[in-house]
């Protein structure tokens, strides 16, 4: 036991004149001690016969932890690709989805759309975001709207309704939608089940 306690005393001692070279460096003006300098410390420390088996000791710690840290950025790097080819593909899938949807805010505000989104409104995605969802319907969709999305909100799953949306010169579309939740923030989802040209209106 008091050989291994002097050991701990020694590695300890050691670690403690590395840091008092350390902070000597920075007391210089040096905010952070260069891998050179670091290497330097540890070879002064190597040199003397009475720590030379705790530096070359210490040494092997930092390699090794170098080692782990190299391992750990090279799977970070695996991981993130792996995130961003997954996005990408989810991205593709959204947009090229043959159903309208819709990200709206509790004002029905547009956060987002796909690109069958914006042939409904007969918008450019840029142009449709942030303008209201409701400003393309009338009044009274308005309000069939406002009461799709408080069921949703409520926590009513499958709620629709139909909505008459009036973009463009043409009639009127009829579209039947479901909301939801969004799971990414504070607002809806909204997706078209089916469309069809509203016929006398």
């Amino acid at each position: 036991m008091p050989d291994l306690i002097d050991e701990l005393k020694r590695h300890a001692s050691l670690r403690q004149r590395a840091l008092m070279h350390m902070d000597a460096a920075e007391t210089c003006g040096t905010h952070a001690m260069s891998a050179s300098a670091a290497l330097g410390v540890l070879h002064k420390l190597a040199s003397s016969p009475a720590t030379a088996t705790e530096a070359l000791s210490l040494l092997h710690e930092l390699q090794v932890y170098q080692v782990e840290l190299e391992l750990q950025d090279e799977e970070l790097r695996a991981s993130r690709r792996e995130l961003e080819t997954q996005l990408h593909r989810q991205r593709q899938l959204y947009d090229y989805s043959p159903a309208g949807s819709f990200t709206i805010d509790q004002s029905t505000v547009i956060a987002e759309l796909n690109l069958a989104g914006t042939r409904l409104l007969q918008l450019r995605r840029e142009a449709a975001l942030g303008r209201r969802f409701d400003a393309f319907l009338t009044d009274r969709d308005g309000r069939a709207l406002q009461s799709l999305l408080a069921l949703a909100a409520a926590g009513k799953e499958g709620a629709e309704c139909e909505l008459r949306l009036n973009a463009g010169l043409g009639p009127p579309t009829s579209i039947r939608v479901s909301a939801g939740i969004d799971p990414a923030g504070s607002g809806f989802v909204l997706a078209t089940l089916g469309t069809a040209a509203a016929r006398g209106i």
